[in-house]
């Protein structure tokens, strides 16, 4: 059997990795064998591409080698981790995945979309189902900084402007996949976010057939 694969996709503070966490426990409570991944991180060359990319002390990191950077750990994850689960009928959830390139150096940091595309496509991986956690850039930031502890990485030190760029610059994408994307009103009760994202990931995943990636 064909594995899946669910990308959360959102900007800071939408609950997104707290979303895919909760996912991923109750696809286990369903009996589904799950794998959990996020990005960048899951391999020894993401989780220091991560240490590079989030650091603050980075704040020189020139746009084109922020797209390379997550770009490089995304296939080490691919390679390592995803294709092997999907091989062997794996459903994978994926905190972030190629669309927060599209959206935070495409249309936050305003690099060329078509080579950003290209960059994706030589991947060869494209989610069955892609949730978008959509909320305000400024709630977002309000529900950080009301998290106990919460320091913000080099990417949420950004401005509203930029945040607000990214948040078009998903929309834009959920517009223009609608048979993928699913968007999700992420300002709810994250017990009625988590609900949703469950029956529609159960929804798809039990439709056929199963998996658009390549093992190549």
């Amino acid at each position: 059997m064909r594995g899946f694969l669910v990308s959360l996709e959102g900007g800071d503070g939408s609950g997104k990795t707290t979303q895919a966490a909760r996912l991923a426990q109750a696809l286990e409570a369903e009996g589904l064998p799950v794998v959990a991944v996020r990005e960048p991180g899951g391999t020894r060359l993401g989780e220091a591409v991560r240490q590079i990319v989030l650091d603050v002390g980075h704040d020189d990191l020139a746009a084109w080698a922020e797209a390379n950077l997550y770009t490089a750990a995304r296939a080490q994850l691919l390679r390592e981790v995803i294709l092997p689960a999907l091989a062997r009928g794996k459903l994978v959830v994926t905190d972030r995945f190629a669309d927060s390139t599209l959206a935070y150096q495409g249309a936050g940091r305003g690099l060329e979309m078509a080579v950003l595309g290209m960059m994706q496509a030589v991947l060869k991986v494209r989610p069955d189902l892609t949730f978008l956690l959509d909320i305000e850039p400024e709630a977002g930031f309000a529900r950080q900084a009301g998290t106990a502890g919460h320091v913000p990485d080099r990417m949420e030190m950004e401005d509203l402007v930029f945040h607000r760029r990214v948040r078009q610059g998903y929309l834009d994408l959920a517009r223009g996949d609608p048979e993928r994307y699913h968007v999700v009103d992420a300002a709810q009760p994250a017990a009625a976010v988590a609900a949703e994202l469950l029956r529609v990931t159960m929804d798809r995943a039990n439709r056929g057939p199963r998996g658009s990636w390549s093992a190549g």
